[in-house]
């Protein structure tokens, strides 16, 4: 079996977040793994050119990393037992890339995240990162459907 010495575990803060959480720190504990939690926030460089903000967009994904690190904070804090260590990190990009590049920069060898369950035409819109990152992940990644 392979040795799960790092384990990163994505969240978005959604309803299902705390629980994957729960797990994914679980999991850690059985295989005295450590553990990070990662948040990406969205670049929007590449959106630039669609809209104009009213604030410049530089002074707004400053804003949304310091609101993001302040959330995960809290949400460590709400979601996790005493005790369990961790190491939280705030990231931007593109998210799917983001999560790969940043699992393949830092040794990680098991992903664990949850699908969301997209269909139709929410798939096409949206896309999904679990998606992406399964099919690129440098580590095996367990994707979790919350709604089972």
């Amino acid at each position: 079996m392979k040795d799960f010495r790092k384990i990163m575990v994505p969240v978005d803060f959604s309803e299902n977040a705390p629980q994957l959480l729960r797990d994914a720190a679980d999991l850690a504990e059985k295989f005295d793994a450590s553990l990070t939690v990662v948040f990406v926030v969205q670049s929007f460089e590449d959106y630039s050119g669609f809209f104009v903000p009213h604030i410049p967009i530089v002074q707004f994904e400053e804003d949304l990393l310091r609101g993001a690190s302040e959330k995960m904070t809290k949400f460590l804090a709400e979601n996790l037992k005493p005790g369990i260590s961790y190491e939280q990190k705030i990231l931007q990009g593109d998210v799917a890339e983001t999560l790969v590049e940043y699992a393949a920069s830092n040794d990680i060898s098991l992903i664990i995240m949850t699908t969301h369950g997209y269909k139709g035409l929410e798939k096409v819109l949206f896309g999904s990162v679990a998606e992406r990152v399964v099919k690129t992940a440098p580590c095996p990644v367990l994707t979790i459907n919350p709604y089972k």
